[in-house]
Protein backbone atom coordinates (compact mmCIF):
# COMPACT_ATOMS: atom_id res chain seq x y z
CA UNK A 1 0.00 0.00 0.00
CA UNK A 2 1.31 3.42 -0.91
CA UNK A 3 2.44 5.45 2.09
CA UNK A 4 0.58 8.64 2.92
CA UNK A 5 3.70 10.80 3.02
CA UNK A 6 4.23 14.17 1.28
CA UNK A 7 7.39 14.86 -0.72
CA UNK A 8 10.56 15.50 1.25
CA UNK A 9 11.11 18.64 -0.83
CA UNK A 10 7.85 20.09 0.47
CA UNK A 11 8.69 19.06 4.03
CA UNK A 12 12.13 20.67 3.87
CA UNK A 13 10.57 23.85 2.52
CA UNK A 14 7.90 23.84 5.22
CA UNK A 15 10.44 23.24 8.01
CA UNK A 16 12.55 26.19 6.85
CA UNK A 17 9.52 28.47 6.48
CA UNK A 18 8.22 27.46 9.93
CA UNK A 19 11.61 28.01 11.55
CA UNK A 20 12.04 31.46 10.01
CA UNK A 21 8.33 32.36 10.08
CA UNK A 22 9.04 33.68 6.60
CA UNK A 23 8.69 32.33 3.08
CA UNK A 24 11.31 34.80 1.87
CA UNK A 25 13.98 33.71 4.36
CA UNK A 26 13.20 30.05 3.70
CA UNK A 27 13.67 30.67 -0.03
CA UNK A 28 17.02 32.37 0.62
CA UNK A 29 18.22 29.48 2.81
CA UNK A 30 17.25 26.85 0.23
CA UNK A 31 18.36 28.89 -2.81
CA UNK A 32 14.83 28.92 -4.22
CA UNK A 33 12.41 31.63 -5.22
CA UNK A 34 9.72 32.80 -2.84
CA UNK A 35 7.06 31.61 -5.30
CA UNK A 36 8.59 28.12 -5.23
CA UNK A 37 8.27 28.01 -1.44
CA UNK A 38 4.70 29.28 -1.69
CA UNK A 39 3.85 26.48 -4.13
CA UNK A 40 5.46 23.86 -1.89
CA UNK A 41 3.57 25.06 1.19
CA UNK A 42 0.32 25.32 -0.76
CA UNK A 43 0.74 21.80 -2.11
CA UNK A 44 1.52 20.49 1.39
CA UNK A 45 -1.57 22.17 2.84
CA UNK A 46 -3.69 20.67 0.06
CA UNK A 47 -2.18 17.24 0.71
CA UNK A 48 -2.91 17.49 4.44
CA UNK A 49 -6.22 19.25 4.13
CA UNK A 50 -5.04 21.61 6.87
CA UNK A 51 -3.93 25.24 6.86
CA UNK A 52 -0.39 25.47 8.19
CA UNK A 53 0.12 29.24 7.90
CA UNK A 54 -1.98 32.36 8.22
CA UNK A 55 -1.14 34.82 5.45
CA UNK A 56 -1.35 38.54 6.20
CA UNK A 57 0.06 41.92 5.21
CA UNK A 58 2.78 41.57 7.84
CA UNK A 59 3.88 38.16 6.58
CA UNK A 60 3.02 34.62 7.60
CA UNK A 61 2.30 33.01 10.95
CA UNK A 62 1.97 29.35 11.87
CA UNK A 63 -1.49 28.11 12.78
CA UNK A 64 -1.79 25.87 15.88
CA UNK A 65 -1.85 22.87 13.54
CA UNK A 66 1.21 24.25 11.76
CA UNK A 67 3.08 24.68 15.03
CA UNK A 68 2.41 21.08 16.04
CA UNK A 69 3.26 19.68 12.61
CA UNK A 70 6.46 21.75 12.35
CA UNK A 71 7.79 20.26 15.60
CA UNK A 72 7.09 16.75 14.33
CA UNK A 73 8.56 17.38 10.89
CA UNK A 74 11.69 19.04 12.28
CA UNK A 75 12.38 16.06 14.55
CA UNK A 76 11.84 13.54 11.73
CA UNK A 77 14.04 15.45 9.30
CA UNK A 78 16.82 15.60 11.90
CA UNK A 79 16.55 11.85 12.43
CA UNK A 80 16.57 11.23 8.68
CA UNK A 81 19.64 13.42 8.27
CA UNK A 82 21.48 11.59 11.07
CA UNK A 83 20.59 8.19 9.58
CA UNK A 84 21.72 9.33 6.15
CA UNK A 85 25.05 10.61 7.45
CA UNK A 86 25.53 7.35 9.35
CA UNK A 87 24.89 5.31 6.21
CA UNK A 88 27.27 7.52 4.22
CA UNK A 89 29.94 7.11 6.89
CA UNK A 90 29.85 3.33 7.06
CA UNK A 91 31.37 2.73 3.63
CA UNK A 92 30.47 -0.95 3.73
CA UNK A 93 31.51 -1.62 7.33
CA UNK A 94 29.36 -2.39 10.34
CA UNK A 95 32.06 -1.47 12.88
CA UNK A 96 30.22 1.59 14.14
CA UNK A 97 29.05 1.80 17.74
CA UNK A 98 26.17 4.17 18.50
CA UNK A 99 26.45 4.91 22.21
CA UNK A 100 24.04 6.91 24.35
CA UNK A 101 25.47 8.22 27.60
CA UNK A 102 25.10 10.72 30.41
CA UNK A 103 26.81 13.96 29.33
CA UNK A 104 29.25 14.90 32.09
CA UNK A 105 30.56 11.35 32.49
CA UNK A 106 31.03 11.19 28.74
CA UNK A 107 32.86 14.51 28.54
CA UNK A 108 34.96 14.33 31.69
CA UNK A 109 35.70 10.60 32.06
CA UNK A 110 35.09 8.67 28.84
CA UNK A 111 36.35 11.03 26.13
CA UNK A 112 39.82 11.56 27.68
CA UNK A 113 40.27 7.76 27.58
CA UNK A 114 38.65 7.02 24.23
CA UNK A 115 41.89 7.41 22.27
CA UNK A 116 43.11 4.27 24.05
CA UNK A 117 40.20 2.29 22.62
CA UNK A 118 40.86 3.74 19.17
CA UNK A 119 44.50 2.70 19.36
CA UNK A 120 43.49 -0.86 20.22
CA UNK A 121 40.59 -1.00 17.75
CA UNK A 122 41.32 1.41 14.88
CA UNK A 123 38.62 -0.22 12.76
CA UNK A 124 35.80 0.80 15.15
CA UNK A 125 34.08 4.20 15.10
CA UNK A 126 32.31 5.24 18.32
CA UNK A 127 29.54 7.83 18.03
CA UNK A 128 28.37 9.49 21.25
CA UNK A 129 24.95 11.02 21.96
CA UNK A 130 23.79 12.59 25.22
CA UNK A 131 20.89 10.91 27.01
CA UNK A 132 20.21 11.58 30.69
CA UNK A 133 17.42 9.05 31.28
CA UNK A 134 16.55 5.48 30.21
CA UNK A 135 14.71 5.00 26.92
CA UNK A 136 13.37 2.27 24.67
CA UNK A 137 16.24 0.95 22.57
CA UNK A 138 13.76 -0.25 19.95
CA UNK A 139 12.80 3.36 19.24
CA UNK A 140 16.39 4.48 18.68
CA UNK A 141 19.49 3.65 16.69
CA UNK A 142 21.63 3.06 19.81
CA UNK A 143 23.64 -0.15 20.23
CA UNK A 144 24.37 0.42 23.92
CA UNK A 145 24.24 3.05 26.64
CA UNK A 146 26.07 4.29 29.71
CA UNK A 147 23.76 5.63 32.38
CA UNK A 148 23.64 6.07 36.14
CA UNK A 149 21.12 3.89 37.96
CA UNK A 150 20.35 0.54 39.54
CA UNK A 151 20.75 -1.48 36.35
CA UNK A 152 17.06 -2.40 36.18
CA UNK A 153 16.34 -1.64 32.53
CA UNK A 154 13.83 -4.04 30.89
CA UNK A 155 15.08 -5.95 27.87
CA UNK A 156 18.74 -5.26 28.60
CA UNK A 157 21.80 -6.54 30.43
CA UNK A 158 23.59 -3.98 32.63
CA UNK A 159 27.22 -4.21 33.75
CA UNK A 160 28.17 -1.91 36.66
CA UNK A 161 31.25 0.22 36.04
CA UNK A 162 31.69 2.41 39.13
CA UNK A 163 29.81 4.08 41.96
CA UNK A 164 29.86 7.76 42.84
CA UNK A 165 31.42 9.21 46.00
CA UNK A 166 30.30 12.86 45.86
CA UNK A 167 31.76 15.61 48.03
CA UNK A 168 30.46 19.12 48.75
CA UNK A 169 32.08 21.79 46.59
CA UNK A 170 31.64 25.55 46.44
CA UNK A 171 33.36 28.81 45.55
CA UNK A 172 36.21 29.66 47.97
CA UNK A 173 34.28 32.73 49.17
CA UNK A 174 31.40 30.54 50.40
CA UNK A 175 33.80 28.28 52.25
CA UNK A 176 35.28 31.22 54.12
CA UNK A 177 38.25 30.38 56.30
CA UNK A 178 37.00 26.76 56.53
CA UNK A 179 36.98 23.90 56.99
CA UNK A 180 33.24 23.53 57.54
CA UNK A 181 31.30 20.71 59.14
CA UNK A 182 28.02 19.10 58.11
CA UNK A 183 25.87 21.53 60.09
CA UNK A 184 27.61 24.52 58.50
CA UNK A 185 27.11 23.00 55.04
CA UNK A 186 23.39 22.63 55.82
CA UNK A 187 23.12 26.37 56.38
CA UNK A 188 24.42 27.15 52.88
CA UNK A 189 22.16 27.20 49.79
CA UNK A 190 22.05 23.59 48.55
CA UNK A 191 22.26 23.02 44.79
CA UNK A 192 20.22 20.01 43.72
CA UNK A 193 20.88 17.46 40.97
CA UNK A 194 17.65 16.73 39.08
CA UNK A 195 18.40 13.07 38.37
CA UNK A 196 19.63 12.44 41.94
CA UNK A 197 16.96 14.20 44.05
CA UNK A 198 17.89 12.44 47.31
CA UNK A 199 21.66 12.89 47.09
CA UNK A 200 21.92 15.59 49.76
CA UNK A 201 19.65 13.58 52.07
CA UNK A 202 21.89 10.54 51.67
CA UNK A 203 24.97 12.67 52.35
CA UNK A 204 23.50 14.16 55.53
CA UNK A 205 22.25 10.71 56.60
CA UNK A 206 25.80 9.39 56.33
CA UNK A 207 26.74 12.02 58.95
CA UNK A 208 23.80 11.15 61.19
CA UNK A 209 22.17 14.52 60.48
CA UNK A 210 18.54 15.26 59.72
CA UNK A 211 18.16 18.44 57.68
CA UNK A 212 14.66 19.75 56.94
CA UNK A 213 15.69 21.57 53.76
CA UNK A 214 17.86 18.81 52.30
CA UNK A 215 15.76 18.75 49.11
CA UNK A 216 15.31 22.52 48.79
CA UNK A 217 17.26 24.70 46.39
CA UNK A 218 17.64 25.27 42.64
CA UNK A 219 17.76 22.15 40.50
CA UNK A 220 20.13 21.42 37.62
CA UNK A 221 20.09 18.40 35.34
CA UNK A 222 23.81 18.11 34.63
CA UNK A 223 26.86 18.05 36.88
CA UNK A 224 28.46 20.65 34.60
CA UNK A 225 25.54 22.95 35.41
CA UNK A 226 25.95 22.25 39.13
CA UNK A 227 29.66 23.02 38.93
CA UNK A 228 29.11 26.30 37.13
CA UNK A 229 26.38 27.32 39.58
CA UNK A 230 28.78 26.62 42.44
CA UNK A 231 31.52 28.63 40.73
CA UNK A 232 29.07 31.53 40.46
CA UNK A 233 28.52 31.41 44.25
CA UNK A 234 24.88 30.33 43.94
CA UNK A 235 25.41 27.63 46.52
CA UNK A 236 27.18 24.40 47.44
CA UNK A 237 26.91 21.30 45.26
CA UNK A 238 27.53 17.57 45.72
CA UNK A 239 29.71 16.32 42.87
CA UNK A 240 32.07 13.34 42.43
CA UNK A 241 35.59 14.84 42.35
CA UNK A 242 36.62 12.98 39.19
CA UNK A 243 34.03 14.96 37.22
CA UNK A 244 35.43 18.36 38.26
CA UNK A 245 39.19 17.78 38.38
CA UNK A 246 39.94 20.93 36.36
CA UNK A 247 37.77 23.16 38.55
CA UNK A 248 39.36 21.82 41.74
CA UNK A 249 42.92 22.08 40.42
CA UNK A 250 42.36 25.66 39.22
CA UNK A 251 40.90 26.71 42.56
CA UNK A 252 37.56 27.72 41.06
CA UNK A 253 35.98 25.22 43.42
CA UNK A 254 37.07 23.95 46.83
CA UNK A 255 35.97 21.08 49.05
CA UNK A 256 34.92 22.74 52.33
CA UNK A 257 34.33 19.43 54.12
CA UNK A 258 35.98 16.21 53.01
CA UNK A 259 33.18 13.80 53.68
CA UNK A 260 31.56 11.49 51.16
CA UNK A 261 29.41 8.41 50.88
CA UNK A 262 29.25 5.59 48.34
CA UNK A 263 26.17 5.74 46.13
CA UNK A 264 23.95 2.68 45.90
CA UNK A 265 23.41 3.30 42.18
CA UNK A 266 26.29 3.09 39.74
CA UNK A 267 27.34 3.95 36.22
CA UNK A 268 26.16 1.04 34.10
CA UNK A 269 27.06 -0.19 30.63
CA UNK A 270 23.71 -1.27 29.21
CA UNK A 271 23.31 -3.58 26.22
CA UNK A 272 19.86 -4.35 24.77
CA UNK A 273 18.99 -7.99 24.19
CA UNK A 274 18.92 -7.31 20.45
CA UNK A 275 22.68 -6.57 20.52
CA UNK A 276 23.78 -9.74 22.25
CA UNK A 277 26.49 -11.28 20.13
CA UNK A 278 27.43 -7.95 18.54
CA UNK A 279 31.22 -8.20 18.33
CA UNK A 280 31.77 -4.44 18.21
CA UNK A 281 29.70 -3.92 21.38
CA UNK A 282 31.55 -6.77 23.10
CA UNK A 283 34.96 -5.31 22.25
CA UNK A 284 33.97 -1.91 23.59
CA UNK A 285 32.49 -3.41 26.76
CA UNK A 286 35.65 -5.38 27.48
CA UNK A 287 37.78 -2.26 27.08
CA UNK A 288 35.38 -0.08 29.13
CA UNK A 289 35.18 -2.47 32.08
CA UNK A 290 38.97 -2.70 32.21
CA UNK A 291 39.32 1.12 32.08
CA UNK A 292 36.83 1.46 34.94
CA UNK A 293 38.74 -1.14 36.97
CA UNK A 294 42.04 0.68 36.44
CA UNK A 295 40.49 4.00 37.39
CA UNK A 296 39.05 2.66 40.62
CA UNK A 297 42.34 1.00 41.53
CA UNK A 298 44.16 4.28 40.99
CA UNK A 299 41.58 6.19 43.04
CA UNK A 300 41.84 3.72 45.91
CA UNK A 301 45.61 4.15 45.95
CA UNK A 302 45.46 7.90 46.44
Amino acid sequence: MRRKIPSTTALVGFEAAARHQSFTKAAEELSLTQSAICRQIGGLEEFLGVKLFRRGRQGVQLTPAGQHYSRQVSARLNELERDTLAAMGKHGTNNILELALVPTFGTRWLLPRLSSFREQHPDVTVNLTNRTRPFLFADTRFDAAIYFGDGQWPGTTATPLMHEEPVPVCHPDLAGDGPLDGEAIARLPLLQQTTRPYMWRAWFDSLGLKVDRDMAGPRYELFTMLAEAAIQKIGVALIPPFLITKELESGQLVIPFRHSFRSTDAYQFVVPDSQRGNETVARFQEWLVEEARRFQTAEAGQ
